[in-house]
């Protein structure tokens, strides 16, 4: 699933050295977010489990693997 983001101020949240589950710190994250701003979270792994929750709570998101044990999800309002 992708979506226009050339104009969104852009936040970055990474996760990969958070102590426990990050679910808490993204779902904190996602609430946060503007209506004209996006969210890159950055994991080590892809994180598929997240992407039905973003899809039932509205976001639109564009994953990337960017170097051996990082992934990027770009994660904008749909």
């Amino acid at each position: 699933m992708s979506s226009e983001t050339s104009d969104a101020e852009t936040r970055e949240l990474d996760v990969r050295e958070t102590d426990g589950e990050p679910f808490g710190d993204i779902v904190a994250a996602l609430d946060a977010l503007g209506d004209c701003e996006r969210l890159v979270l950055v994991n080590g792994f892809e994180p598929v489990p997240l992407y039905d929750v973003l899809e039932r709570r509205g976001f639109a998101y564009e994953a990337s693997q960017t170097g051996p044990e990082e992934w990027r999800v770009e994660i904008t309002h749909a």
